[in-house]
């Protein structure tokens, strides 16, 4: 057995500053350089006929796409990773590669809406049938499983409304059943959520979000947990001519570096604000798990060791003209329908319209905030203003 290295005993918070590093490709320097370049020249035509992968051509990655994948790999102890251009591209990629015409797959009823319409769209024309399942259905889920079940789907917290799901429950049953678990763990990330180890088979990323962290890039990821699965997936994603841009590659990179630091900031910064929030009248229900009382927050202490800045708050019910009064005077919230840079946001979110296995509704007024590295106090002092005009509008 190979011993483990000093990278591998290593703390989390150690390991996302080093994981990735090639000392080979970087000539000392402490970060990959873009490599950019699609066509690779040999020497021979002996070494040609014996290239694969990045060393043939560009198409298949360069070395600082590698040098990405395996740090992403090496965070989630998986046997390896495959880069996307986009978190919804990786999703795709994922279930595409694990299904075939007439199999059946359970998906979680709180899943990102993209994820959505591509079962029932994409997935449907291919003849795979979908089955929305309650997001705590835990163990549950055996009910659901057919002879044909070839994929279940999870992601936890759950879109907007943030179910945490008992992934080690799911996994076992699923797995018993013959079935592939595949998570959307963008929520999680790499440091927070070992979901590999919980024994989900892909887990997918929008490193987008907090792995990039500055809102200026576009990338994807998923790491498979055993090899035999990662060559099966990299062999569809090779075929469908999904490549990277090294720039963006080396964007990633860079922010994978602060990821530790950032997170924690943003961990610290969204607990104030929830804190804040849950005391005010016009708040129902703040969905937060990280936040003690919050719905799944017993879960999410069991399996996580962290959280990040996006949750959910339910206020009192509201016209829509009073949420648009309260949101577009923002000062430090911005509208936009990404998460996981340094900038705050908040949307107005409707989720019961998509929704088909939510067993409560939600009744109020749903806002998903995401908190980024501003003050606390400047985003509080924020929200308070925006409430006051709601609660005028109210009136």
């Amino acid at each position: 057995m190979k011993a483990a290295s000093s990278i591998e005993l290593a703390r989390i918070e150690t390991r996302v500053t080093q994981v990735g590093r090639n000392e080979g490709l970087s000539q000392g320097l402490v970060n990959v350089p873009p490599y950019r370049g699609s066509t690779v020249l040999f020497d021979s035509v002996a070494d040609l006929e014996k290239a694969s992968g990045h060393r043939a051509y560009g198409r298949w990655g360069t070395p600082t796409n590698r040098a990405l994948e395996a740090a992403l790999a090496a965070l989630e102890e998986g046997s390896n990773s495959m880069l996307t251009p986009s978190g919804l591209s990786a999703i795709s990629i994922a279930l595409l590669a694990s299904v075939k015409p007439g199999d059946h797959i359970l998906v979680a009823d709180s899943v990102y809406s993209p994820t959505r319409n591509f079962c029932n769209t994409v997935l449907k024309a291919l003849g795979v049938t979908t089955t929305y399942y309650p997001p705590l259905i835990g163990a549950g889920i055996k009910e659901l499983l057919r002879p044909n079940t070839s994929v279940v789907f999870t992601e936890s917290p759950g879109s907007l409304t943030f179910e945490v799901q008992d992934i080690p429950a799911i996994c076992q049953v699923a797995h018993a059943a013959g079935a592939r678990v595949l998570m959307d763990n963008t929520w999680g990330t790499a440091l927070h959520f070992p979901a590999l180890r919980h024994g989900v088979d892909l887990s997918i990323h929008s490193l987008t979000k907090y792995v990039v962290g500055h809102s200026d890039a576009l990338l994807g990821v998923i790491v498979a947990r055993e090899a035999e699965v990662y060559r099966q997936v990299r062999t569809f994603h090779g075929q469908m001519g999904i490549t990277v841009s090294p720039d963006d590659a080396y964007l990633a990179m860079r922010g994978l570096r602060t990821l530790a630091v950032r997170l924690r900031q943003h961990q610290e910064g969204a607990l104030q604000v929830a804190r804040w929030l849950q005391q005010h009248p016009l708040v129902r229900q703040v969905l937060y798990p990280a936040l003690p009382g919050a719905p799944g927050h017993e879960l999410w202490k069991r399996d996580f060791t962290g959280a990040c800045g996006l949750f959910g708050v339910v206020l009192e019910p509201a016209s829509d003209p009073a949420v648009a009064a309260m949101l577009d005077g923002m000062q430090h919230f911005g509208m936009g329908f990404s998460w996981g840079g340094f900038e705050s946001l908040v949307l107005h979110m409707k989720p019961d319209a998509y929704r088909t296995e939510n067993p409560e509704p939600l009744q109020g007024t749903l806002l998903r905030l995401h908190v980024g590295l501003e003050n606390p106090n400047d985003l509080i002092a924020d929200l308070d203003a925006g409430l006051q005009r709601l609660q005028a509008h109210r009136d």
